[in-house]
């Protein structure tokens, strides 16, 4: 590949270093330029600019990114389609992120060109959630470059997801004299929240004295009972390998494996084993459902993934969890609401939506929001979408109408926000939305209320596509060189949507930062697919 200033009368096929902003359009960079391209530099004034020209044998950053990408992705992972150098590699189910940390330094180090980042192995994943991201830094590469990357990701596995498997578990607790019932309630129900995160199945509860013989006997019984793995409590923390929990194991016939983890809190770990069945002495920190040493062996069990003595002593780096206040595995969603809020994945940014829906509807002569469409209010076909997307919170904001509009939604998990100067325009209630935000948020997604088309997967698209890394905070789709709706916005330029006014949205800001905006194709048009007048309704009513 040659990098240079290139005049522009050499410039065709030359790909595009840097975005030029014209006085009609903006031309930019990674775009290789046509003859239209050059006549519109020329006339702005331009006379060369830098770029690079592909020579014999050099592959394209997309292309590149896709091979490196294939090569790392393995079980479990789906790549999607590289853009700008950049090839992203997804979960296909929830589960255990199995990274093999080795492998990947070794393809890091083959050349700069390439860059392989992944998330931390061991980390629980979301279905659709990015594990890895590859990176061509330049334009091309020369295509021989690949095959280093070859015959080392042919040795091994770089990058997998382990589905958790539902494992029937035994639970014993054990008590001392004066000891409250509730403290053990606690205990259980945190571990059961546990299990059912990693789709396990608490099948038998057990408590006994703290004592060596009665642990053994429940170690026993509860193995009697067919569980696949055994968990204990014990009233007082085991503080060594001849204790009394390792030593009511031993006694039914159990291994100790391991005692101790290099994970605070965690230390006091206990993994030991009955046959095939593991068995795990809880730290004093598994009665807290925050992160702690806990969930990282728990994870491993539950998704297959063995844990050995030397797995739990390499640990430690990472290890040190004191300061993580939240804790960092998703609970069932019945269980959420009475605890706290599901977490996002670390490594993924945290996505909301704002569906505006405060509209007077003044060319429809009715609120259209209400109007039926297929035996459902219009507004619920875009509330529905945003609520099958990955995005969360799903907040609507109201206005004309607010009641009724609140009402028609009544059964949907949303939350609402009233703009009261709704009669002033769109701004007004972008801005409620954007106000209306949690803290933690990186980006948001703004719906319009009356797209019926919008399904949660475009929505998903987008966010996928969203990567303030790679220069892509604003997301818009576009098909045939027309942007449509919705967008998505990062946490950069919330302060130039509460700064709009009157009846304009989002497009001012967009049209204000070119440079960080990418263009998401689209192969249909449902984002150009609104109603805003009784003949286009019925056409939405012939062809939802």
């Amino acid at each position: 590949m040659i990098f240079d200033r290139f005049p522009l009368d050499q410039a065709v096929g030359v790909i595009l270093a840097h975005s030029q902003r014209l006085r009609d359009r903006t031309i930019k960079k990674g775009r290789t330029l046509d003859e239209s391209d050059i006549a519109a530099l020329a006339a702005a004034g331009i006379s060369e600019i830098a770029g690079a020209r592909l020579e014999a044998g050099d592959m394209g950053e997309d292309d590149a990114a896709g091979r490196v990408a294939g090569l790392v992705a393995g079980p479990g992972t789906v790549c999607t389609a590289a853009f700008t150098g950049r090839c992203n590699v997804i979960a296909m189910h929830r589960g255990l992120a199995d990274v093999d940390q080795a492998l990947i330094d070794r393809l890091n180090r083959i050349d700069e060109a390439i860059t392989i980042a992944t998330v931390p192995p061991g980390e629980v994943v979301e279905e659709r959630q990015i594990l890895a991201t590859v990176k061509v830094i330049p334009f091309a590469i020369p295509g021989s470059l690949l095959s280093h990357y070859g015959s080392l990701a042919a040795a091994a596995t770089a990058l997998r997801v382990r589905r958790f498997r539902s494992r029937r578990t035994g639970l014993i607790l054990t008590t001392l004299p004066g000891m409250k019932p509730s403290v053990l309630d606690q205990t259980s129900s945190v571990v059961r929240d546990r299990l059912d995160a990693l789709a396990g199945e608490l099948v038998s509860e057990r408590r006994c004295e703290h004592d060596e013989a009665a642990v053994a006997a429940a170690v026993e019984a509860t193995l009697r009972e067919g569980c696949e793995m055994v968990l204990l409590s014990g009233a007082s923390v085991t503080v060594d390998r001849r204790d009394v929990i390792p030593a009511g194991i031993v006694r039914a016939g159990g291994t100790i494996e391991h005692f101790g983890m290099p994970v605070d809190p965690g230390n006091l770990l206990l993994l030991a084993r009955h046959g095939e069945v593991p068995v795990v002495g809880l730290p004093g920190c598994g009665r807290s459902p925050k992160l702690n040493g806990l969930d990282w062996v728990l994870r491993r069990l539950a998704a297959d993934q063995p844990v050995r003595p030397a797995d739990i002593m390499g640990m430690g780096v990472g290890g040190l969890l004191k300061d993580i206040a939240a804790p960092a595995r998703p609970l069932p969603r019945e269980r959420a609401v009475k605890r706290a809020p599901t977490p996002t994945p670390r490594g993924a940014a945290k996505v909301a939506l704002v569906v505006l829906a405060a509209g007077q509807s003044r060319r429809m002569g009715a609120n259209k929001l209400l109007a039926d469409l297929r035996g459902r209010p219009l507004v619920s076909w875009a509330v529905d979408a945003a609520l099958a997307s990955r995005a969360s919170p799903v907040i609507v904001v109201t206005g004309h109408q607010a009641e009724a509009v609140r009402s028609a939604l009544a059964d949907r998990a949303v939350q609402f926000v009233h703009n009261q100067d709704y009669a002033e325009g769109m701004a007004g209630s972008l801005r409620r939305g954007i106000e209306a935000l949690p803290a933690d948020v990186d980006a948001v997604v703004v719906l319009l209320g009356d797209m019926p088309r919008i399904t949660g997967a475009h929505i998903d698209r987008l966010i996928d596509a969203y990567s303030p890394a790679g220069g892509r905070i604003v997301c818009v789709p576009a098909s045939e060189g027309r942007r449509g709706n919705p967008v998505l916005i990062g946490r950069p330029l919330f302060g130039g949507l509460k700064a709009l006014r009157g009846d304009v949205g989002a497009r001012h800001v967009i049209a204000g930062n070119p440079d960080v905006v990418h263009e998401v194709e689209w192969d249909d048009d449902s984002i150009f697919a609104d109603v805003d007048t009784a003949p286009e309704l019925e056409r939405a009513r012939m062809t939802q």
